[in-house]
């Protein structure tokens, strides 16, 4: 316990099953905590949820520079300061091949997931103090394809590209950066991704992505957090440029 203890950190899609389960491991390690999403009254309701007095939310558009700058100057008006950034917000888009993949949402993933996270480090790591982290989610779909989710491996390559140049840009500071690669986890975006894959059986979607896990099962939100909080501390200050797989076994399959 108490491994952030005066630590700051935002959390982008801090409303979703990895930011919340992240946000209360982190409240419970002692740091004070910044939600941010795209919607107000589900941040209002994570943050009551969460009931702390070391919890605040922002509702920005990551991928836009003035809602990255928006959460930001939030964070530093209520905190004082930024240690941590957890660049988690994504969306997964359509299953459809890229010959038929609407070219409006390839955008929207794309602004999202990898501009949203760009964002993120052009403006939020010149605030941050040093010796601070930025975690950045990206999936399995960053390590492998995935076929039907072209835009969302797309982002989840890219993002990739984003840690490794920040890494080495931050480093003169002790900034480190590094990326999380979650295979299926029990969250509202892979029920979206099980139904769109099939809609008269979910279920069968998702036996198909067990199957392809060696441990047998989709990992649960709380352990994806306990990677976070490890990168997020002074545990991991040697730890930057860095990819870190969180799949049960599934990219080694």
């Amino acid at each position: 316990m108490n491994r952030l203890i005066n630590k700051v950190a935002i959390i982008t899609g801090g409303a979703g099953g990895i930011g919340m389960s992240t946000a209360r491991l982190f409240l419970d390690e002692g740091a004070k905590v910044m939600l941010v999403g795209r919607t107000e009254s589900t941040l209002r309701k994570a943050a009551t949820d969460l009931d702390s007095t070391n919890v605040d939310y922002c509702a920005a558009d990551v991928s836009k520079s003035s809602g990255t700058k928006r959460y930001l100057q939030k964070t530093m008006d209520k905190f004082g300061k930024i240690d941590i950034l957890f660049a988690n917000a994504g969306i997964e888009g359509p299953f459809s091949p890229i010959s038929d993949y609407p070219e409006e949402m390839f955008d929207s993933v794309i602004a999202i997931n990898l501009k949203g996270v760009w964002l993120g480090c052009k403006y939020g790591i010149p605030r941050m103090n040093e010796g601070g982290s930025v975690i950045i989610t990206s999936s399995v779909a960053g390590l492998k394809g995935f076929s039907g989710l072209g835009a969302y491996t797309t982002s989840k390559h890219g993002v990739i590209g984003i840690m490794r140049v920040a890494a080495l840009e931050s480093a003169v500071r002790n900034i480190r950066v590094n990326t999380i690669h979650p295979g299926p986890v029990n969250t509202r975006m892979m029920r979206a991704i099980e139904q769109d894959i099939s809609p008269d059986d979910a279920q069968k979607a998702k036996k198909g992505f067990e199957a392809g896990v060696p441990f047998g099962r989709y990992a649960e939100a709380e352990e994806i957090a306990d990677l976070v909080a490890f990168l997020a501390s002074d545990e991991s200050r040697y730890i930057t440029g860095s990819t870190y797989v969180i799949d049960g076994g599934m990219v080694a399959s």
